[in-house]
């Protein structure tokens, strides 16, 4: 099924994102907890793509098991600055011949001491939109960024990249991480103000413990914190278990906003995590 078809007919999506193994030998456990993640009710499952396309063989490896083995609509992530033209092409041939017919189309992070692009790569994520595009096939989804892509100069800037992406062929985006609600709506505002018309969905990220914390802070390009946020994360970092139930109890009420706000769908980054996953679904799933 296409994405864009299941926006049609729901008033909000839910799904997940998991990642593939980095090694062959990991296949098993990440295909444990896709699985496990699968049982619950939701519209759709993504897979990231490694950086530097490491991950690409696994990437539509996972993808496959989601959707012909599991019956989940599979979205495969997919970058293009690791990967020259012809390259491209060879990944969509794959993934056509698993039956794959989502891809969310990415930039990708920047190589270091490299020259970039060379004449057979892609600069912009807006560049690999248009090549899906016109390959055929495919419903073609982006990545956008309530708060702004670290890499432009302004949140205004950013927006009218991701309206060349959108009028290249995007017909639905997902957000990066957010924590902040309010900054989430104020970017909603700001796409109606540049006609991009298409459903946008609602990037979560469950923290539940004080390294991911960490790590993610640095990863989202410093997310804003709400004092609601950084209080009760100052309160239980050194309880484990308590972190791990306000993570929970956070991203909760996060959804539970954005849901009563008219948000088009929440995509929840699991980490591949099944239980808090399902600990966050059981508690959301009447609002869809």
């Amino acid at each position: 099924m296409y994405i864009s078809d299941i926006f049609k007919n729901k008033s909000a999506a839910l799904s997940f994102e998991v990642f593939p193994p980095k090694k062959d030998s990991a296949f098993d456990s990440v295909q444990s907890a896709v699985n496990a993640l699968a049982k619950e009710n939701i519209d759709y499952m993504s897979v990231t793509y490694g950086a530097g396309g490491s991950t690409t063989k696994n990437t539509a490896a996972v993808a496959d098991h989601i959707q012909n083995d599991l019956g989940v609509t599979a979205l495969a992530h997919l970058t293009c600055v690791s990967s020259t033209k012809d390259e491209i092409r060879s990944i969509l041939d794959d993934l056509r011949v698993r039956g794959i017919k989502n891809i969310l189309a990415l930039r990708g992070d920047l190589p270091q001491d490299v020259s970039f692009p060379t004449p057979r790569q892609y600069k912009y994520a807006c560049e690999l939109v248009r090549e899906i595009a016109n390959y055929g096939g495919f419903c073609i989804g982006g990545a956008c960024y309530p708060e702004g892509h670290p890499d432009c100069a302004s949140l205004d800037k950013d927006i009218e990249n991701l309206k060349a992406k959108v009028d290249a062929g995007c017909s639905f985006l997902v957000t990066q991480l957010f924590f902040d609600n309010d900054l989430f709506y104020e970017f909603r505002n700001k796409l109606v103000q540049k006609r991009i018309n298409v459903p946008v969905t609602a990037g979560i990220m469950p923290l539940t413990s004080a390294g991911q914390i960490d790590k993610m802070c640095v990863l989202s390009g410093g997310a804003a914190m709400p004092g609601k946020f950084t209080r009760m994360f100052a309160k239980y970092r050194e309880n484990p278990i308590a972190l791990k139930q306000a993570g929970i109890t956070y991203a909760i009420d996060q959804i539970t906003d954005l849901l009563s706000s008219g948000a088009d769908g929440i995509h929840i980054y699991t980490m591949n995590k099944p239980d808090v996953a399902e600990k966050i679904t059981a508690s959301v799933k009447h609002l869809f």
